[in-house]
């Protein structure tokens, strides 16, 4: 669920950056930066336990 939602802010930030709104594109990447460190973080936690 987090990794989908990651790659779907992924997206989002790479439309809204190729028609110029970067506000989105920078935020939609900001969430996605984060979804992904937090996936890592589990899958890691998973992975030791």
């Amino acid at each position: 669920m987090i990794l989908e939602l990651a790659i779907l802010f992924i997206i989002l930030a790479i439309i809204a950056a190729l028609l110029g709104a970067t506000g989105v594109a920078g935020f939609s990447w900001s969430v996605a930066k984060w979804l992904l460190i937090i996936f890592v973080v589990l899958a890691i936690v998973a992975l030791i336990l």
